[in-house]
């Protein structure tokens, strides 16, 4: 990134933090937290103990960083390197994310730019200009993306209560700051289970690893194989209002389950867990040393700012996480994309030089889409 950029894009953010810095979500337990940042065109710097919001407000003004992070887990020694930190619990935290749900709308605002000669095209696997395959791929997710996600925030929640028994309350569900969502569960029974035991519960919400007797299908007698009820709880419950769709069709559909055998059932549930496991990362999950971006913090791939969803149906990223300036800037855009922002909509634009808000410039510069001017 050019330096020119980079002051830019650090006099945005640091003008953000002093303003509103209110945004800020300071976690619970604060010095038992470690926390990290990174600087633009610079490595992480982590194992930070703070103690309060503002030795916090402190980092954000002396460093500039690009992005803040801070831990899910709770040290005696946060500060000390990892395998002396000395680890108490964690909080469990979810990440979903539009880039995992394959969808189909992902191709039309995809960008590929070339590392080598800077082209800018619709998604390519090689550049159009100079042939490299040194390709960077950024996305301007669109409403698609956005609802895809929070359909998957919908299911999980779902799970968390009704199966997990975590009260709804304990739930927080925050916009990453880009494509995404990051839901938060506090107080839980599970704050003290290890990284194997969060790879089983990512596994159960994910629907993995399922085999047909769970759901009454017998291998050796399938005459004897007892299906679920359309109102029971749990997977089972969910399985069989995907598979059967409704009561007077229950046994009809068990019928040509039986006739169809074993294998093809396994094969229908392996459908079954396209469409009703929810698509977080697991890695993530089973992560009990991972650092997360602070709650309030901007993200800088986008300079949108990640922040509690209070109502998750209503809530539009791309106007309630965008509190950068309406200051005009005049920056050079290759942005062959057309993006919204606070109700206002940009591009797309090629190789051409536009006056726009500073909250749409750090937006196109943070996706390497324009330059400024």
């Amino acid at each position: 990134m050019q330096e020119a950029d980079i002051k830019f894009l650090e006099d945005s953010f640091k003008k953000y933090y002093f303003e509103h810095f209110d945004l800020i979500r300071v976690p619970e337990r604060t010095f038992e937290r470690e926390f990290g940042y990174q600087k633009f065109n610079s490595g992480m710097t982590r194992h930070i103990s703070i103690k309060d919001d503002k030795e916090l407000h402190l980092l954000f003004m002396q460093n500039i960083p690009s992005d803040v992070y801070c831990s899910n887990a709770y040290y005696s020694f946060p500060n000390l390197p990892m395998n002396e930190k000395d680890w108490k619990e964690a909080d469990l935290i979810f990440d979903i994310d539009a880039k995992d749900l394959n969808l189909s709308c992902r191709e039309n605002h995809t960008v590929s730019i070339c590392n080598e000669c800077k082209q800018v095209s619709k998604i390519s696997e090689h550049c159009l200009k100079c042939n490299s395959t040194k390709i960077e791929k950024k996305s301007l997710p669109c409403k698609n993306c956005i609802d895809s996600s929070k359909t998957e925030v919908s299911k999980l929640s779902e799970i968390l209560i009704d199966d997990l028994a975590i009260d709804q309350e304990n739930i927080h569900v925050y916009f990453s700051g880009n494509e995404g969502f990051h839901v938060y569960v506090y107080g839980s029974q599970f704050q003290q289970i290890g990284s194997r035991e969060r790879s089983e519960l990512a596994d159960y919400i994910m629907f993995n690893g399922i085999i047909p007797e769970t759901f009454g299908m017998k291998k050796f007698k399938p005459n004897r194989s007892s299906f679920p009820d359309f109102n029971e709880k749990g997977w089972r419950g969910r399985f069989s209002k995907q598979v059967f769709s409704s009561k007077s069709k229950r046994s009809k559909i068990i019928s040509e389950l039986l006739v169809n055998g074993y294998s093809s059932f396994q094969k229908t549930l392996d459908n079954v867990s396209e469409n009703i496991g929810v698509k977080i990362d697991p890695n993530v999950t089973m992560d009990i040393h991972r650092i997360f971006r602070l709650p309030g913090s901007i993200n800088s791939k986008s300079g949108l700012t990640k922040i509690l969803c209070k109502n998750l149906t209503k809530f539009d990223p791309y106007s309630e996480a965008s509190f950068l300036s309406d200051e005009s800037v005049e920056v050079f855009a290759n942005c062959p994309i057309e993006f919204s922002l606070k109700n206002k909509k940009f591009g797309p634009f090629i190789n051409e030089k536009v006056t726009v808000p500073t909250f749409a410039a750090v937006y196109m510069v943070c996706k390497k889409l324009a330059t400024i001017a």
